[in-house]
Parts: structure tokens; C-alpha cells; sequence
């Protein structure tokens, strides 16, 4: 008897395990390596994922785009499942092989996308990308600090402001308005545009009170500054806050870049990658995200269901015009050296080193 209850039992395991071997092969991997900065999601969209797939998120973050790639390179295009970066440091992992292609036909809500945003330099045909926020760089200022009625870039160099303008530390950005200020491309390569724009960058230094990335927000909503060139998230966080501050989409042009998402070339989880990915494009998911974050929308879809007052800050407005609207992107090696020596020379001018 015992014997036949030992048999029994063994042929019960056997066929539980041989249950849970075809189970879990029906089914995506039960984790996502998720790779990008901290604060990127709304956490009760991921949670409602977990719950949802029975996929568990493995939230990994790096605080800058080389140093993710560094990782990247240094796994192999392995380790990560789901990377979120900025269009430029892809456009390199892409170069060395370090992301697969794309197979749409595993994601149902990849219709959702913008496609303004779309066929960009990084990702030329869309076979390695999939937006996921954008980053405009913006005019924000208090009207109750200044007389200054500003509609664009050129407004920043009014005497009026002196002192009283703060802007993001981004060199590429800065000199591209001053680029703008000109007529010229921000991703003009001819030096000479770019020695003049440092050379009206000079003439905005003395306007210049603050040059920092983090917080900027914060020193317009303190009256610290009355107007700013600040990012996307900045703008959107400052203007909740403080209602009767203006946001202005410069008339000279407006300057863009693309986070993205992508999967690794040798990403463990594939199938949980694209279920994650599809969740992200899911509109309802997007409009938490877009409000959480404060970035651009990419998504079509969650345009519509956007309602103020995040509505007007996450969603590319009507009176932008889409001839001047340019994505920011890598320049040659040459001209990058020429805009770090303009860079310089403005923040030592502005007494901001």
C-alpha cells in the first residue's frame, strides 16, 4: 500500500510539473527588465501591469544616456529587457548593434503612435523605435514680473530682463536658440553661424541670472526669476502650480528630442518586453504617464483623453507650425567642439562658470 501511495504520488508531481512546464511556456517570462531614469512612470501603471500580466517590473535606472549605454556595451545587448533613452545616444546603439528590430505585429496599440514623430534621423524607417515621450524646450515666464510681452527667443534679450532670466544648462539647446535667433538651423554645421550665435549669446549674459537643470521650475514659481527657457517637464510642473504663469512655444521655431523605447539585441524576455512596451501604448496607460512625467505626448490617442489643465501642456498645440518644428540632433565632430567653446565663452561672460 505504501508503495502504491508512492507511486501515485510521484506520477501526481510528475504531472503537476509537466502542467506548469506547458503553462509557463503559454505564457510571457514573469519579469521585465525595464532600464531608464527614475520617475519615468506613473507607479500605479506599473503596478496595475504586474497585476494585470503577472509580469513582475525590474525598475532599473541610470542617471544619464552614456551611462546607459556604457551597460549596454558592456552586457552585450543582453541583461536589459525594455531600454528608454534619448533619440541621440540610440542613434549610436543602433550603429553598434545593441537593438533588435521591431516586430509591430506584437504590439495592437502601436497605431496609437504620432507619427509627427515618427521616421526621425535616429530611427529613419521606425524599425527599432518606439516613442514614447518628447521633450520641447519652451519659454516660461510671470507676467506679474515683467512688462516684456515675449512671443520668442529674441524677447530673452530685452534690457528689460536684466538679470532676471534663467535657462537649462543644455549647450546644444541654448546655442540652437541663439541659432534660431538668426535664422539659421539648430543643427546648422557651418562654423561661422555658429561663432555668431555665440557672439549674440554674449549679448543675452547679462539677462542671465541662473544656468542649472534641476529646479528651474521652482525659481520661476519663487519669483527667483521672471522668465526662463525651461524643458517640457519643467514647464508643465511650474504652470500646475502656478496658473498665471505664460508658457510660449517660441515664433522663431520650436526644438524637440524623442525618448524612445527599444529592446536590446539579446534582451532575455522578448515576449514580456513587447507586452510591456504594448501597456505603455495603451492611451489610458499614456495620459498617467504624460501627467506624471510632464513631458510631450506621442500618443494620438491620449491626446483626446488629456483634460486640462494638462491638456494644453502635454499636447503639441495647433499654432505650432510643423515647418518649424526640428528635432535636435548630432552634429559633427567639429562643429560640437565649436559649440562647447561658444558655450563657454557665454557662461563666463554671464559670470555663471
Amino acid at each position: 500500500m505504501k508503495k502504491s501511495v508512492l507511486l501515485f504520488a510521484a506520477a501526481f508531481v510528475f504531472s503537476f510539473v509537466g502542467f506548469a512546464q506547458e503553462s509557463s511556456a503559454a505564457k510571457p517570462n514573469k519579469v521585465v527588465n525595464v532600464f531608464t531614469w527614475e520617475n519615468s512612470f506613473e507607479p500605479a501603471v506599473l503596478e496595475a501591469f504586474e497585476k494585470e500580466t503577472g509580469i513582475k517590473v525590474n525598475y532599473v535606472n541610470f542617471d544619464l544616456d552614456e551611462t546607459m549605454l556604457a551597460k549596454l556595451q558592456a552586457a552585450k545587448g543582453g541583461e536589459y529587457d525594455v531600454i528608454i533613452a534619448d533619440d541621440y545616444i540610440i542613434e549610436t546603439a543602433i550603429a553598434e548593434g545593441l537593438v533588435q528590430k521591431i516586430d509591430k505585429s506584437k504590439l495592437k496599440n502601436y497605431k496609437n503612435i504620432n507619427p509627427v514623430y515618427q521616421n526621425q534621423y535616429f530611427d529613419k524607417n521606425n524599425e527599432y523605435t518606439v516613442p514614447y515621450l518628447v521633450g520641447i524646450l519652451s519659454i516660461l515666464y510671470d507676467p506679474a514680473l515683467t512688462k516684456v510681452d515675449i512671443k520668442g527667443y529674441n524677447d530673452l534679450w530685452n534690457p528689460a530682463l536684466k538679470n532676471n532670466v534663467g535657462i537649462v544648462a543644455s549647450f546644444r539647446s541654448i546655442n540652437g536658440a541663439a541659432l534660431r535667433t538668426l535664422g539659421y538651423s539648430i543643427n546648422d554645421e557651418n562654423i561661422d553661424h555658429i561663432k555668431a550665435a555665440g557672439k549674440k549669446l554674449k549679448e543675452l549674459a547679462p539677462n542671465v541670472r541662473l544656468i542649472k537643470d534641476d529646479n528651474l521650475n521652482d525659481d520661476i514659481i519663487a519669483g527667483e526669476i521672471a522668465a526662463g527657457l525651461l524643458y517640457t517637464s519643467q514647464v508643465t510642473l511650474a504652470k500646475v502650480a502656478k496658473p498665471s504663469l505664460k508658457v510660449v512655444y517660441p515664433k522663431e521655431g520650436v526644438d524637440f528630442g524623442v525618448i524612445a523605447t527599444f529592446i536590446p539585441s539579446k534582451a532575455p524576455n522578448p515576449q514580456a518586453a513587447y507586452a510591456f512596451i504594448d501597456w505603455l501604448l495603451d492611451a489610458k496607460n499614456a495620459v498617467e504617464n504624460l501627467k506624471f512625467t510632464g513631458f510631450f505626448s506621442t500618443n494620438v490617442a491620449a491626446d483626446k483623453l488629456i483634460e486640462p489643465p494638462y491638456k494644453e501642456l502635454v499636447t503639441l498645440p495647433s499654432n505650432i507650425s510643423r515647418e518649424k518644428l526640428e528635432i535636435l540632433k548630432n552634429v559633427s565632430p567639429e562643429a560640437e567642439a565649436a559649440h562647447e567653446v561658444i558655450w563657454l565663452e557665454f557662461k563666463k561672460a554671464a559670470g555663471l562658470q
